[in-house]
């Protein structure tokens, strides 16, 4: 099976945004603003409440541009970003932005005894599972792609970053569409927009309730892909998942996915579906990967050293592991 068309499928098929009874929005005079773009190669699409439609429209629109910004940082395939510098030079001095999202990436990258890697660039290239001609590479060659990874290859000094090898490969796919997120919900808060939902291919962060009610989510079951396995009832927080649904290919009945094990070179087998909530998208996005590759017992540990962080992990088994409180939020489907 070749691997999905992301910005389309992505869209439909990892967590969906469930936006149930905007019409009775209890506003007297109602102004919901809903508008989508392709930004960072999936589908990003704004929820915004507000009592002016125009002025929200301005919020919204605002937040897009904030987040097209934040992917000019962080592209590895945009000229002039902080990591095609980073890419041909030792060491580069970069945004204050990018040097906050590896700063916390490689929190999370210790925390989890290296399980989140955002030095993965060459081993994810030569898988090539996001393109059209996935492959599953020899023994040899993912040994020498794993060369220059690892949490001690990357070293953040103020605004400079420096690669500890020249090996060395970023790739900030685990983490920098959660930080831009982020950055969506800044903007729109501080246009003074008190209700919001920015949901990434299903990386989402809510901005308050919606409307005096919970933002419904729905949790994709993993081997079912018009089943859901879970919806959550939520307000002011982020949600993420990562799941080995998303994108794959198979060869001789075997599931290859983009969530690697970097211990081993190859897609981790410990999980089918992580899902977590955390106080930010940009936290909520690195450990939803993290604890996809350490598995339940290890990656419940991992969620529980972040007290802002809570969460559901379907095991390769398939059996659901959360961690205390998680039922509080959740109706089993």
């Amino acid at each position: 099976m070749l691997p999905f068309n992301r910005p389309i499928i992505v869209f439909l098929f990892l967590i969906v945004l469930a936006i149930i009874g905007l019409r009775q929005c209890p506003f007297e005079k109602p102004e919901v603003v809903q508008k989508s773009q392709i930004i960072m190669d999936t589908v990003v699409q704004i929820t915004a409440f507000g009592e002016e439609g125009s002025r929200t429209t301005a919020a919204v629109n605002a937040a897009f541009g904030e987040m097209k910004r934040i992917e000019a940082l962080t592209s590895f395939y945009m000229e002039g970003s902080d990591l095609q510098r980073l890419a041909v030079a030792g060491s580069a001095e970069v945004s204050p932005e990018v040097a906050g999202i590896i700063s916390l990436g490689l929190e999370v990258a210790r925390a989890s005894g290296g399980a989140f890697d955002m030095t993965l660039g060459n081993l994810k290239s030569l898988w090539g599972i996001e393109t059209d001609q996935p492959r599953v590479p020899g023994v040899e060659e993912i040994r020498e792609a794993l060369k220059g990874t690892g949490p001690d290859a990357l070293k953040v000094d103020g605004l400079r970053v420096e690669k500890k090898s020249a090996a060395t490969t970023v790739d900030l796919g685990g983490i920098a569409k959660g930080f831009a997120i982020d950055r969506a919900v800044d903007i729109l808060a501080g246009n003074g927009i008190k209700h919001a939902a920015v949901n990434a291919g299903g990386d989402i962060r809510l901005l308050g309730d919606r409307k005096g009610k919970p933002w419904r989510i729905a949790i994709q079951d993993p081997r079912h892909s018009s089943r859901f396995a879970a919806k959550l009832f939520l307000k002011d927080v982020a949600v993420v998942t990562s799941g080995d649904y998303e994108r794959f290919f198979e060869k001789d009945g075997v599931r290859y996915h983009h969530l690697f094990d970097p211990r081993t070179g190859y897609p981790s087998q410990a999980s089918r579906s992580v899902t977590v909530l955390a106080e930010n998208a940009t936290l909520a996005d690195a450990l939803a990967t993290a604890a996809f590759v350490l598995g339940p017992e290890k990656g419940l540990d991992l969620l529980k050293k972040f007290p802002s962080a809570a969460g559901l992990i379907i095991g390769a088994d398939g059996k659901n592991h959360t961690t205390p409180g998680f039922d509080k939020v959740v109706e089993w489907q």
